[in-house]
């Protein structure tokens, strides 16, 4: 009895030792299983990772974004839009504060003092909308001259308080905006979005020499809309009737806007591309054209096209077959042409007993 005992407590070891030792064996640390002495290439666990995140540049408010696979193409432009013009004038008026109604840069200037929204520096094309490039309200408007209040102990709840009186709307005369166009795959369209916009100064020195522009700030566009949303404008004057709103002006591209520069590897501007203001104004009326008949451009015609614009042609071709068989015949305003008279009179020759012109000439020829 004891002999079996022992031989039984022997079988279940080597049965324990030899199930354990055909396991593959798995590291806790990672979850990367080894088979046969091989590493599995499997996705490890990611509860079994030790992953570290950094966020020391990152902002929730960046305009960078992860690339679509939808996207085709895309374009960035900037423009410059000159308040002087007709359809801009609406981001301009009225001047002044009129029954709770503000200009664009009163709403942009009162919301970045307030603390709601930031702003970003203005880096001449090479804009970066990260917490790093943030500005200091308070240095900002002390370089622009803008008189303010402190309310607030700390950075946390410090406001800016601007009367007024003091928000210099009447010397911002121009905005820089950047546009992005992107052709989606998806919808087959291409489609244009404001991304940032940028209040610019006109201000005049001691002397009263010209103007020198003075760009502030970029600001969001996805920032700012919320508070673009509840200001109701017109933009005709024959229709007094506020049936848009900001985000509306933009989204729907009501402004008039000239292009200042493309984004491009060197970071120049148009006026460093082309000197000549002729050859510039032609540069840019031709990026222009190319952007907005960008979706003609991608398509082949098809079929019913093709033919609808043959018949065009073949009638376009036929009325100006006959348009001159008219002008020869006889009017009875016009006397008949000389050809017509010849050909009319040598039909008659033979029917008619008086003279003609035919019978005339061969008289004199005898």
């Amino acid at each position: 009895m004891k002999y079996f005992r022992n031989s039984l407590l022997i079988l279940l070891m080597s049965i324990g030792f030899g199930t354990m030792f055909s396991q593959s064996p798995q590291s806790t640390s990672t979850g990367v299983t080894r088979v046969n002495g091989q590493q599995d290439r499997r996705v490890p666990r990611s509860k079994d990772l030790d992953v570290t995140r950094t966020t020391s540049n990152a902002s929730s408010n960046q305009l960078i974004e992860a690339p679509d696979a939808s996207v085709e193409w895309m374009r960035i432009i900037y423009r410059e839009i000159d308040l002087d013009k007709e359809k801009n004038a609406t981001l301009y008026y009225p001047e002044d504060v009129v029954y709770g109604q503000e200009n664009l840069f009163r709403i942009v200037l009162h919301q970045i003092s307030e603390g709601r929204i930031p702003a970003y520096e203005y880096l001449d094309g090479r804009e970066i909308f990260t917490d790093e490039f943030k500005v200091n309200v308070k240095d900002m408007l002390d370089r622009f001259h803008i008189p303010y209040e402190i309310q607030g102990s700390n950075e946390m709840n410090r406001r800016y308080i601007i009367d007024e009186i003091d928000y210099p709307s009447s010397e911002v005369l121009s905005y820089y905006i950047i546009e992005k166009w992107q052709y989606d795959n998806r919808s087959n369209s291409t489609t244009t979005t404001v991304e940032a916009v940028c209040p610019v100064l006109h201000r005049s020195g001691d002397f009263g020499e010209e103007a020198m522009k003075y760009p502030m700030f970029w600001v969001s566009m996805s920032d700012l809309r919320p508070f673009l949303m509840n200001t109701s404008v017109f933009v005709d004057d024959f229709d007094n009737n506020p049936r848009y709103t900001l985000v509306d002006y933009f989204t729907k591209n009501m402004y008039d806007g000239e292009i200042y520069k493309t984004r491009n590897v060197r970071n120049r501007s148009m006026a460093q591309l082309y000197p000549d203001e002729d050859q510039r104004r032609h540069a840019a009326d031709s990026i222009d054209g190319r952007l907005k008949g960008f979706d003609r451009s991608i398509w082949v015609p098809s079929r019913e096209e093709i033919l609808a614009a043959r018949d065009a042609k073949t009638v376009n071709d036929k009325s100006k077959e006959i348009v001159p068989e008219r002008q020869e015949g006889v009017d009875s305003k016009r006397r008949p042409s000389r050809t017509s008279r010849g050909i009319n009179e040598k039909n008659n020759s033979g029917s008619s007993n008086s003279g003609s012109v035919t019978r005339s000439v061969r008289n004199r020829k005898k």
